[in-house]
């Protein structure tokens, strides 16, 4: 596929290059160590979402625990893709894993998701309503312009016509905050299956197997795996707003194959001139890149930050607790 040949293709960045089996090997050994060692459980509940990295996730749990142990769930809503429930019921079929819908729109009603991000539209966009679809994005590439971020809000109408408007502070905050009941939903289902299924009880816990790959290492495990191309192939999305909306629109402004490279670079300590020289990038468009990627990491640290407690507490610390000074 072009996204990895784009990246690996590059003598002086084929460290981004896996060996698929000793990858594979090295995740599966891990899984069984974590799923049985550390957390005592039986098995796995993967949420798939018909795209490559919970494709990966679901055919990494198989290879490593066995189909019976690996239970598919499917979480649709108003705004996904259809096609994204096709593939992802298709691949739970190609693993032989148990599987089930869960239809979480009725949920995300009840909280006021819906409404309370049309509400934010409306503002700024009076005519927005039923058939209309929605995303958000940072318009420009930060390899090319340092300019301040400012999200855009892009409606499509009934009838195909599109316009985009900025996005104020106020309307930005609670279109996120209304779209995010929908992973704090997905995950909340997740837990009721992994009790029902795992039969763990309680202690609810998370593996997160692929999370130390390069978005270009994520789509080489699928192919040696076998994820179907249908999958593979398929342009990246979050499957979180009704309009097709990638990573690479809402987060870092810089095209995927080119921050895969840019990222690697930063995370192994290269300095900007080395890595522009070894990258065939101006300076400049380094410097603007590592700036954000050092940017991004700053601003969404607390999201993995432990509970904060006043004082440690021994019986909950994990050795490393966020303490209030």
């Amino acid at each position: 596929m072009s996204f990895v040949d784009s990246v690996t293709s590059d003598g002086k960045v084929g460290t981004l290059a896996l060996d698929p089996a000793e990858a594979t090997r090295l995740i599966v050994d891990a899984l069984r160590d974590q799923v049985g060692e550390t957390l005592k459980r039986r098995g796995l509940v993967v949420g798939m979402s018909g795209g490559v990295d919970s494709s990966l996730c679901a055919a990494l749990a198989v290879r490593a625990l066995g189909p019976k142990r690996v239970f598919g769930l499917f979480m649709p809503e108003h705004d996904s893709d259809p096609t994204s429930l096709a593939l992802a019921t298709s691949l739970a079929r190609q693993l032989e894993i148990e599987s089930v819908v869960e239809d979480i729109a009725p949920t995300l009603e009840a909280c006021g998701c819906y409404r309370r991000r049309d509400e934010a539209i409306r503002r700024l966009v009076p005519d927005f309503g039923d058939g209309w679809r929605c995303k958000i994005v940072l318009g420009g590439n930060r390899l090319d312009s340092d300019r301040l971020n400012v999200f855009q809000l892009v409606v499509e109408s009934p009838d195909g016509n599109t316009r985009s408007v900025r996005l104020p502070a106020e309307e930005y905050r609670t279109i996120v905050a209304s779209t995010n009941f929908k992973q704090r939903i997905r995950k909340m289902m997740e837990y009721y299956h992994a009790d029902r299924f795992v039969k763990g009880g309680d202690g609810l816990a998370d593996v997160k197997p692929i999370a130390h790959l390069y978005k270009c290492q994520v789509y080489q495990l699928a192919e040696y795996l076998g994820v179907p191309d249908a999958i593979v192939s398929r342009p990246s999305t979050t499957d979180t707003y009704s309009l097709p909306q990638s990573q690479e629109e809402f987060y870092f402004s810089v095209p995927m194959p080119a921050m895969d490279r840019i990222l690697h670079a930063h995370n192994a300590g290269a300095g900007v001139e080395e890595a522009a020289l070894s990258l065939g990038y101006a300076s400049e468009q380094i410097e603007r890149v590592y700036r954000e990627i050092e940017r991004k990491r700053a601003t969404t640290r607390y999201l993995h930050l432990s509970p904060l407690l006043v004082e440690d507490v021994a019986e909950v610390s994990s050795g490393h607790s966020n303490r209030v000074a």
